[in-house]
């Protein structure tokens, strides 16, 4: 399925990809300027850098254009995505990018790779509960729902979220996950903020095997191409449709 498709499904759609790495970051400000200017010469839009916390640095685009890119350098993780890309490829080349980038200029070693994950992700805007609309979606015939029939009863936090291993070492595991923003901790008080959205969050992460060296680049694009499969053969039928097909009839009635 093209990205296209993705995003017709959707309000916003992503591609971020996350290298997990065992050992916290020790680097410098010479060195996380340098990595950063590198992927500006490759990303002359990427002219927006600043600190998010104390060990936390993003080169991103304009955000407010509603697509652009960005790639984070965190105590043990290293991030990059692209929020509604055109395509597949341009989504990917700065993930590429970045991977090839780290072990010489960040001193990240195969030894040092914790995981790699691939996410896709959208967002679905409702003006309501998330939690009726993933309740009814997802979970009206399973026995969760049973709860609901109590008296005066009604979902206030279903954000269901699964693991499963795609291998027999486990070491190749997809997470499915739906993400309510209207959950109530305490009567009268809600998280939500006008501006979020119901999320829907699918990644295939990959462990290194403990035999061999780990492939970064090479795991990154069979993660991608595994994650487009059961994005069409899994997620959309299963998942997407049901929730935009019960955003669509509340919004009716």
């Amino acid at each position: 399925m093209a990205l296209n498709s993705y995003s017709s499904l959707c309000d916003d759609f992503y591609l971020d990809m996350y290298l997990n790495t065992k050992l916290d970051s020790l680097m410098e400000r010479d060195t996380i300027l340098a990595f950063f200017e590198r992927i500006q010469k490759q990303f002359p839009s990427m002219g927006r850098f600043y600190r998010r916390k104390k060990n936390e640095y993003c080169l991103e685009e304009d955000s407010h254009l509603g697509q652009y890119r960005w790639i984070t350098l965190e105590t043990d993780r290293i991030g990059s995505g692209f929020v509604n890309p055109p395509n597949l490829e341009e989504a990917c080349r700065q993930d590429r990018l970045v991977l090839e980038l780290v072990p010489y200029m960040l001193s990240v070693s195969h030894l040092d790779i914790d995981s790699l994950d691939v996410t896709f992700a959208m967002d679905f805007e409702y003006v309501g509960s998330h939690d009726e609309i993933i309740a009814e979606a997802l979970l009206a015939q399973s026995p969760f729902c049973c709860l609901l029939d109590l008296p005066r009863a009604k979902p206030i936090d279903f954000s269901p979220a699964v693991v499963v291993a795609l291998s027999e070492d486990a070491c190749t595991q997809a997470r499915i996950s739906i993400e309510s923003r209207t959950s109530v901790y305490e009567p009268g008080k809600q998280r939500r903020r006008l501006d979020e959205a119901i999320n829907l969050s699918f990644t295939i992460r990959q462990y290194p095997a403990t035999s061999g060296k780990f492939d970064a680049i090479k795991s990154f694009e069979y993660q991608c191409q595994l994650a487009q499969e059961l994005m069409s053969e899994k997620i959309i039928p299963n998942f997407v449709r049901p929730l935009t097909e019960t955003i669509a009839q509340k919004r009716l009635t």
